[in-house]
This record gives C-alpha cells, sequence and structure tokens, in this order.
C-alpha cells in the first residue's frame, strides 16, 4: 500500500526531538500562547522574509482575523475564487461581508486576473488569491490590479509555505498572508494551528488583539475578541519542525518533477511548469475519466485525494452566495477532473515510480480500448 500522506514517516525524522520540546512545554506549566509560540513567530516570520508573524489557533483563524484587522465587515465585498477549501469563503462571511467568485486561469488553476478586475465593484474591498495546492497565484498581475482600485490583497498562503518567485515568499506579496498548520500541510502541527504573517505592524496588532479576547493588557478589553490562540505545544512542535521545512520542500519538487518526467506522454494534464514558486503540497493530474483512474489506483494499493471535488460555489451550505451551475466552468471543470497523487517528503522514487506506472497502465488500457 502507498499511502497518500504518511505523518508516521515524518514522525520517525523529527519525534524524538518534538518529543523533548512538548515535554518541557509540559513540565513548564504555560500552556497558552507562551515562549514556545513567540519564538516560533519570530522565526516563521524571519523564514517568510516578513517583519511580523501572529500564531494562531488555525488557518482558518488567521483568514477570519486578517479580515477583521484590515477592517472589513458588512457591506464590505472580498474577491476569491470558488476552487479552495470552504474555509476561504467562510472567513469572509465570519468577517460580515460578502464573499465575491471569480473563475479560475486553466492552466495555473489559480485566480484568473481578468475575471478579477471584472468583478470589482465599489464595494469591494479586499482580494484574496489561493495558492492552490502550493503554487503562486498570479501576484504580479493581482498587484498591479490592487493598486489601480486600492484595494488590499490578503494571501491564502494555507497551502504554499515556502513558494517563492523574485525571491520573495508566499504571504509577502499582499498586505497580509495567511497560513494553516494542519497536520497534513507542508509545515505542519501536531493538531491545529495557523498564522499570519505582514510588514504592517497595524495589522499585526489588530490580529493579535483579535486572538485573545480583545486584551491589550489582562481584562483590559478594547475590542470584542475571540478565543483563538496557537497553545504553547504546537509553538514547540512547529519550532522542531521549521528548520527542516526547506529540505522537505526540495523532496517535494523532486518528487514532483519525477512524476512529471514519467507521466509526460500519458494524456493526462500535469501542473503547469514552475520554478521556485510551487512547493507541491499536492501534485494533481487531470483527466476526464478521474473516477475510473481512481479506482484503479485504489485498486493497485495507491491512496488518492481530490482537490476540490465539488467548488465552493456548489456546496448546499454556500447556496446563500447566490451562484448556479455553470458559473465558473474552469472551477467546475477542475472539480470533475482533478486527482491528488501520493506526495510526500518521505516518498521514495520506487514508490513514485510504481504511481506512475500504475497511472500509465490506466492511460495505456484507456486509449487502446478507445
Amino acid at each position: 500500500m502507498i499511502p497518500f500522506l504518511d505523518l508516521k514517516a515524518q514522525y520517525e525524522t523529527v519525534g524524538r526531538d518534538v518529543e523533548a520540546a512538548v515535554l518541557d512545554v509540559l513540565r513548564g506549566g504555560e500552556y497558552v500562547l507562551g515562549p514556545r509560540v513567540a519564538d516560533f513567530e519570530r522565526d516563521f516570520a524571519a523564514w517568510c522574509g516578513a517583519e511580523q508573524a501572529v500564531a494562531v489557533s488555525s488557518g482558518t483563524a488567521a483568514l477570519h482575523l486578517a479580515l477583521l484587522a484590515a477592517g472589513i465587515g458588512p457591506g464590505d465585498e472580498v474577491i476569491t475564487v470558488p476552487m479552495t477549501f470552504v474555509a476561504t469563503t467562510a472567513a469572509v462571511l465570519y468577517a460580515g461581508a460578502t464573499p465575491v467568485l471569480v473563475d479560475i486561469d486553466p492552466a495555473t488553476w489559480t485566480m484568473d486576473p481578468v475575471e478579477l478586475e471584472a468583478a470589482i465593484t465599489p464595494r469591494t474591498k479586499a482580494i484574496m488569491p489561493v495558492h492552490l495546492h502550493g503554487r503562486l497565484a498570479a501576484m504580479d498581475e493581482i498587484l498591479a490590479v490592487a493598486r489601480r482600485y486600492g484595494l488590499l490583497v490578503i494571501e491564502d498562503a494555507a497551502q504554499a509555505h515556502g513558494a517563492e518567485r523574485g525571491g520573495r515568499r508566499a504571504g509577502t506579496f499582499g498586505d497580509i498572508g495567511c497560513f494553516s498548520f494542519y497536520p497534513g500541510k507542508n509545515l505542519g502541527a501536531c493538531g491545529e494551528g495557523g498564522a499570519v504573517v505582514t510588514n504592517d505592524a497595524e495589522l499585526a496588532d489588530g490580529v493579535r488583539l483579535y486572538r485573545d479576547w480583545g486584551q491589550r493588557a489582562k481584562y483590559e478589553h478594547v475590542k470584542v475578541g475571540f478565543n483563538l490562540r496557537m497553545d504553547n505545544v504546537q509553538g514547540a512542535v512547529l519550532g522542531v519542525k521549521l528548520p527542516h521545512l526547506s529540505g522537505w520542500t526540495e523532496r517535494r519538487r523532486a518528487v514532483a518533477s519525477l512524476y512529471s518526467r514519467l507521466l509526460a506522454d500519458t494524456g493526462l494534464q500535469l501542473p503547469a511548469p514552475s520554478e521556485d514558486d510551487h512547493v507541491f503540497h499536492v501534485y494533481a493530474v487531470r483527466s476526464r475519466e478521474r473516477d475510473a483512474l481512481r479506482s484503479a489506483l485504489a485498486a493497485a494499493g495507491i491512496a488518492t485525494g481530490i482537490h476540490y471535488p465539488t467548488p465552493v460555489h456548489l456546496q448546499p451550505g454556500y447556496a446563500s452566495l447566490g451562484y448556479k451551475a455553470g458559473a465558473f466552468p474552469e472551477s467546475e471543470r477542475m472539480g470533475r477532473e482533478t486527482l491528488s497523487l501520493p506526495i510526500f517528503p518521505e516518498m521514495t522514487d520506487e514508490q513514485v515510480h510504481a504511481v506512475a506506472a500504475a497511472v500509465r497502465r490506466f492511460t495505456e488500457g484507456a486509449r487502446d480500448a478507445a
């Protein structure tokens, strides 16, 4: 069996250090925020190339509090994409604002800048591009649109830790960047966690207030805030893992490169070629026979994923947004066609070859049947 993700294999490499760091926290008796969180905030900000990082309880909290810190609320519109996890859109709703969705570019699978500009109205306050699968969105074009209209840019970088373009890393292109440390992410906690990064001290201060009940000091509540703090145990875990992240990223890229070489002539749509702007949280291929391909791989003992089968605008819980089937054809087509193959830093070349061979058997069989 080849798993889709193997967190046990990762634990084999860092487990002893993680256990020591967590035990230190447990013995120290400081469990919410605390020195390990503060150390991680400092180190993660430096790693991203940002002046400040604020750790919170999840990636969703990061998005939610970034919007609030930016002053976005009822009556405001935030433009994002339907091809994302629902948290992106949910965070806008949590802030009381209105999500406005635009379609993706069929080549990069991220926000289409042309569609973005067409969706701007006098109520638009922010743009929230999603770095899907670990690939940076078209940030030069998106930032140019934002400058023309005086809009904030809040990056959903939940899958893109360390993706680079022009010497800048994900989360530092816009006004604020939002990360998730869910266990399966490229940098994952042993539980939930998230962070925002920014060069704007006022935005960082706002997030710090909102994450901790709006407190400026103990029992001095200057805002109506939330309980969305990172715990010290997760700060310790992330602090241990962060120095390994660059190496893990290079291995993900090596796995992705090998996949792309082995699957080049299969007729599948592969991730568009990239340099440093993709960190391959997911290695997705596209096939009109996606479900049959997934079944064939499962029969061969290969686990796969789908990111994401139903775009946000077609989810029953988001029907109130008012979009119907056909509103975003590229996102809808991607939802029908996308299959995520196993990828993780500890994956061996032999495992990659085995997955690719199983994919090739399917595609060759499909061609012969046709």
